[in-house]
């Protein structure tokens, strides 16, 4: 259980409020059960050091107030929308027997220990907390899951989770899903079109004549000019003569 040191505030005004921050103070606020609200404040630099630790919100703490031990449970933390420090806390009474709703984070162990994450498979985490409603002195620290021996395909439902016979899930008249262990997800390349197939194959097709033909026309045609200009200087005496002869 986690322990905080707080002190008593009795500021009236926003200046004085002020004043608190910047002596390096969290103004903060106890309230539930009988008694009233009582106003209180705790250092930012021990608040901000213990927010960093884990489930925070759904820890019971133990405020140690002018010698006297109160134990809370955070419910909410407000930050400055500019540097993003606390600069303030509610805190809820723990009172014996109460119930209260709750929000409790899930916590998966043994990872290594799944035949179905060995073999590529996913865990997809629908819920990562859980709303109960239980005593405030009973309240779970997190809720476990066991990864050992789970395989594609199965799943953990609320039903998977053991709890004490007072606390129970807000969410009531169903067995809800918190997590499933699903197939690999493998992105294969898509296959092209069989038309674009065949086309290529017909370029590349009329490349390949393309490149025979080329390796061929220069010769032939070179040979079939050299032909006809023999020819047509062969002719042009010829043509002469008999022009000549006519004459």
């Amino acid at each position: 259980m986690i322990s905080l040191n707080a002190t008593v505030r009795d500021n009236k005004t926003k200046g004085q409020l002020s004043a608190i921050r910047n002596n390096g103070d969290v103004p903060a606020i106890i309230y539930g059960g009988k008694e009233g609200n009582e106003k209180i404040s705790i250092s930012k630099k021990i608040l901000k050091s213990t927010m960093e630790k884990e489930n925070f919100l759904s820890n019971i703490i133990t405020l140690s107030i002018n010698g006297k031990n109160q134990n809370v449970l955070p419910r909410e933390v407000t930050y400055d929308i500019l540097t993003d420090e606390p600069v303030h806390v509610d805190f809820l009474r723990v009172i014996q027997g109460v119930k209260i709703r709750i929000e409790v984070p899930v916590e998966f162990i043994n990872h290594e220990k799944s035949p179905g994450l060995k073999r590529g498979g996913v865990l997809n985490i629908v819920r990562r907390k859980v709303e109960l409603k239980c005593p405030s002195e009973k309240i779970p620290e997190k809720l476990t899951l066991d990864l050992d021996g789970i395989d594609i395909g199965e799943s953990f439902k609320i039903s998977s989770v053991k709890l004490e016979s007072d606390v129970v899930p807000t969410i009531q008249g169903r067995d809800f899903v918190i997590a499933t262990l699903a197939a690999p997800t493998v992105m294969k390349e898509p296959e092209k079109p069989a038309e674009a197939e065949a086309a290529e194959g017909e370029e590349g097709a009329e490349g390949t004549e393309s490149a025979a033909a080329d390796g061929e026309k220069p010769t032939a045609e070179g040979d079939k000019k050299e032909g006809d200009k023999k020819e047509t200087d062969d002719k042009k005496p010829a043509d002469k003569k008999a022009t000549e002869s006519k004459k």
